[in-house]
């Protein structure tokens, strides 16, 4: 990795994205996700470790890529996690969301809700309304535009980290970025 500028579609915006740790941490951390992704779904539990041990040295940030055509309740469910958001819930509906992945149907997304002790009136509402598809979608229109193509996808510091031979790349690639800064 070198040590130019990050891709500007790679800053994290407190004020648009869903971010956990510093925000003047020395790494980012952002992933490209699909809560239908069975691969994302295996990289949450190792993502969370990664999370919990970086906590105060790296901010993690986790932006949708709903794949459509492949995982059909996939935008729904990255709108419910918007609506929890909107509830200050995002990362424990994330978490749900993930533990859950056979349970995405609106039926269960509104469980989840309860569950998490939301305004279900307002959650149903907003999700019936899709308040939050443009946000979702804008999202998916940054992932297009770095060329994303498939979940999960995880970006270190603006650099692409090839996780498809497993996740201890990705540990190590946080690793060597503290290490430079």
């Amino acid at each position: 990795m070198n040590a130019q500028a990050p891709n500007p579609l790679l800053v994290a915006d407190r004020a648009t994205d869903h971010v956990q740790g510093p925000f003047d941490a020395r790494v980012t951390l952002v992933e490209y996700g699909d809560f239908e992704c069975p691969s994302c779904g295996q990289a949450h539990a190792a993502v969370k470790i990664l999370r919990e041990h970086f906590a105060s040295r790296v901010q993690f940030v986790f932006r949708h890529f709903p794949l459509r055509e492949v995982h059909p309740q996939a935008e729904l469910a990255a709108e419910a996690a918007e609506a929890a958001g909107a509830q200050g819930q995002f990362w424990a509906m994330h978490d749900l969301l993930f533990e859950h992945q056979r349970h995405l149907d609106e039926a269960h997304l509104v469980g989840h809700a309860r569950e998490l002790g939301l305004d279900v009136v307002r959650f149903e509402n907003e999700l019936r309304d899709h308040v939050y598809l443009q946000r979702v979608q804008e999202q998916m229109a940054v992932a297009t535009q770095l060329r994303v193509r498939a979940t999960p996808t995880f970006y270190v510091n603006g650099h692409f980290v090839d996780v498809s031979m497993g996740l201890a790349h990705l540990r190590q690639s946080v690793e060597d970025a503290l290490a430079r800064s």
